[in-house]
């Protein structure tokens, strides 16, 4: 039987490590990308494709899925794989970020937090425990800890308080996952750092975590406004506190050359709604920047999105075909330039594990951004 959870490094670059996480429901290559599936479905996307696109995980989102159609149901359908028709691994958050966007509707203190559903105003509770038991009801793959995230504009006592209480309910966690039964027997466990921007309260994060034990470590808590300097600025330090043997998850990011700044320091695994919500809304992602589709210059362009690119959508799809039908509002348009977006950021994980293989990542790093950066959204 293939390992519940084992992480080999296979090459290093600098602080960037090329590996692959080998799981019973396959193996995930990293650096990896994976593709949100906040409800059951990746938005516009089928999962074969989103499997052909070079996915080997994706995202589901406990606290969406526990309102609708709830986690009680799922498990009674088989679980999520089946539901969803996706046989490969699942990672689902534990819910922490929605508290912290939703905060106008909940109540949060030591036992956990309660909230009015954003569906229909009925009043709920997750708990670490209650947490834990969703993503088993689900059969996640790899489960994320439940915390507790606040701005990185808090004051420092709130920002203090909100890490220590995240150690404490990542206790919690880990003894209501161990308790989980055969579903802890084949999942994995990840821990979330915390602390916003102060290096010394992710010291004592990442000291927290390691004490409890954990198969892989995310950095929580970024990508919530503080822009890439400051996100970066963590980065230079925060990946080093944590266990170097285990994968290193960057939650919520994000932009091509977030992703690439943050793979040159150190991070493994991430995941962002950008390149579905982007198709969705008519940005592509190109080897030269983004574009906008519906921008008029494109009605009469009859060359792919992105001539670097060997997605089907760029095979077969002109830009001006694709200006067309977001502009006419078109189910398609939003299918094919989120299949389009997916490819490209896979293919960007591609190229970022072969550039750590061949030791070249910083001229790889380098060419990209000098071509991705050159000018602005168009």
């Amino acid at each position: 039987m293939p390992p519940r959870f084992d992480f080999t490094i296979h090459a290093t670059d600098g602080k960037a490590r090329l590996g692959e996480i080998a799981m019973r429901r396959g193996t995930i290559r990293t650096p990896a990308f994976m593709p949100v599936g906040t409800a059951a479905t990746v938005k516009a996307m089928k999962p074969q494709d989103v499997r052909a696109s070079g996915a080997d995980i994706l995202l589901g989102n406990t606290y969406h899925l526990m309102l609708r159609p709830s986690a009680e149901r799922v498990h009674r359908l088989g679980g999520l794989h089946k539901f969803m028709g996706w046989d490969r691994p699942i990672l689902t958050d534990s819910g922490g970020y929605q508290v912290m966007s939703l905060s106008e509707l909940t109540k949060r203190n030591e036992e956990g937090v309660s909230f009015k559903s954003h569906l229909d105003g009925t009043r709920h509770m997750i708990s670490p425990e209650r947490s834990m038991e969703i993503q088993r009801l689900l059969g996640s793959d790899i489960v994320m800890a439940f915390d507790e995230l606040v701005p990185t504009t808090s004051t420092r006592e709130v920002r203090g308080a909100a890490m220590e209480r995240s150690m404490r309910w990542a206790k919690r966690s880990r003894d209501a996952f161990d308790a989980g039964g055969d579903h802890a027997e084949g999942a994995a466990l990840f821990g979330i750092q915390q602390g916003a921007l102060d290096q010394d309260l992710r010291k004592e994060s990442a000291d927290a975590l390691l004490d409890i034990g954990f198969d892989g470590y995310a950095v929580g808590g970024l990508a919530v406004g503080e822009g890439q300097e400051a996100m970066f600025g963590v980065l230079d330090f925060a990946p080093g506190q944590l266990d170097a043997t285990k994968p290193r998850y960057l939650m919520g990011v994000g932009k091509p050359d977030d992703i690439v700044g943050a793979v040159e320091r150190g991070i493994d695994m991430f995941d962002c709604v950008l390149p579905t919500r982007s198709g969705r809304t008519g940005q592509a992602f190109t080897r030269t920047g983004p574009i906008n589709i519906r921008n008029a210059r494109f009605a009469e362009d009859t060359g792919p999105l992105d001539p670097a690119c060997g997605c089907p959508v760029c095979a077969n799809s002109s830009r001006a075909y694709l200006h067309h039908l977001v502009r006419a509002g078109e189910i398609l348009g939003a299918m094919l330039m989120t299949e389009h977006n997916l490819y490209f950021y896979q293919a960007l994980m591609a190229d970022l594990r072969a550039a750590i293989g061949d030791g070249t990542l910083t001229r790889f790093a380098t060419a990209f951004r000098a071509d991705y950066l050159a000018r602005p959204d168009s």
